[in-house]
């Protein structure tokens, strides 16, 4: 059974109670990074199947890096892509390397997470994708109903990368999503709406999000029927979902499943060199500052200390991660 967490965190007697409005809040979703085990096969996969674009390719063996991650003696290549105006990065841990992702990996399990690429054109898009031999998740892509006002006629479709990180294509009508994506273009793949990621609890995942790190609800819908059940092969799925932004970037979605409830939770020992490792990289006014009040109100931090990064590389100048109340992992970056 899905492991229910307290409300927030499970704050240690003594740690800072103060409201969390002090944080600093962010103001941006910069990146979605995932862990890769052939960068060379990654980086084809998302130029040749969905025609994303290299932009950086650096290789990073430092102490800072070491810090960043929680892992000894690193040596990662990180290569971040674009689509449009939004950027993925990729980063393959040529020492020391992770664990494999669990085969048996479910949409309910809450270390799911995917991001959703906007298509021009789904039908094109999901011919693209057969034509690649693309491994598939959904039976097909399906069509929102009409019944549900706030999401009637989107059509999405989930599929895996090659080392089996979910992804999404996404398809919004006339007068639905983000009004960028209804410019006239002739492009396939348009960019990235936001990362969707498994949660527990919503009202625990909102005061993470909303209360703690600033970012504004945009969106909520229960899903169901015959057309959710397709799409994440999740037998009698009935999945809350709330969107959230920030100023700038992609959203974040929460996927929360009322049923079924025997997804499995996100492993307490996971590492950012674990193949089923993802992070969504936040900018924030001062990533120390966050850090400090977040490690005072018992968050799991990923990163032992705040690490400084070139400018130029995946963190920014100063940089740290920590998990979000399910486990998610969150790169908080600035200047």
């Amino acid at each position: 059974m899905r492991r229910l967490r307290a409300k927030l965190l499970n704050v240690p007697a003594g740690a800072d109670r103060s409201p969390a409005i002090a944080l600093s809040a962010v103001t941006g979703v910069r990146a979605v990074g995932m862990t890769v085990s052939d960068m060379d096969r990654s980086v084809s996969f998302f130029s040749a199947v969905l025609l994303f674009r290299a932009v950086s390719d650096t290789e990073f063996h430092s102490e800072q890096f070491d810090l960043l991650t929680g892992i000894h003696g690193t040596r990662a290549r990180v290569v971040t892509m674009a689509l449009g105006e939004d950027t993925i990065e990729l980063t393959e841990y040529l020492t020391p390397q992770g664990r494999p992702a669990p085969p048996d990996s479910r949409s309910n399990d809450l270390w799911f997470q995917h991001i959703a690429i906007v298509v021009r054109d789904m039908d094109a898009a999901y011919a693209r994708l057969r034509k690649f031999g693309v491994d598939a998740i959904s039976t097909e892509p399906q069509r929102i109903p009409d019944w549900n006002k706030a999401a009637a006629g989107v059509r999405a479709f989930y599929f895996r990368g090659p080392d089996g990180h979910p992804l999404e294509l996404l398809f919004f009508p006339p007068g639905k999503g983000d009004p960028r994506w209804q410019r006239g273009t002739d492009g396939l793949f348009l960019g990235i709406d936001h990362t969707a990621i498994s949660v527990n609890d919503t009202e625990t995942s909102l005061q993470f999000y909303r209360d703690v790190l600033g970012m504004k609800v945009t969106g909520e819908s229960l899903n169901h029927g015959g057309e959710q059940e397709y799409l994440s092969r999740v037998p009698g799925a009935r999945v809350r979902i709330t969107g959230l932004r920030a100023a700038e970037g992609p959203g974040i979605e929460f996927l929360e499943y009322l049923t079924p409830r025997d997804g499995r939770p996100y492993p307490d020992d996971a590492k950012p060199n674990d193949l089923l490792h993802k992070h969504i990289v936040l900018k924030t006014g001062d990533a120390e500052v966050s850090y400090n009040r977040l490690a005072a109100k018992g968050m799991r931090l990923i990163s032992p200390a705040i690490a400084a990064l070139e400018a130029a590389g995946p963190g920014g100048q100063k940089a740290v991660m920590v998990r979000d109340p399910d486990g998610h992992a969150l790169e908080l970056i600035s200047p």
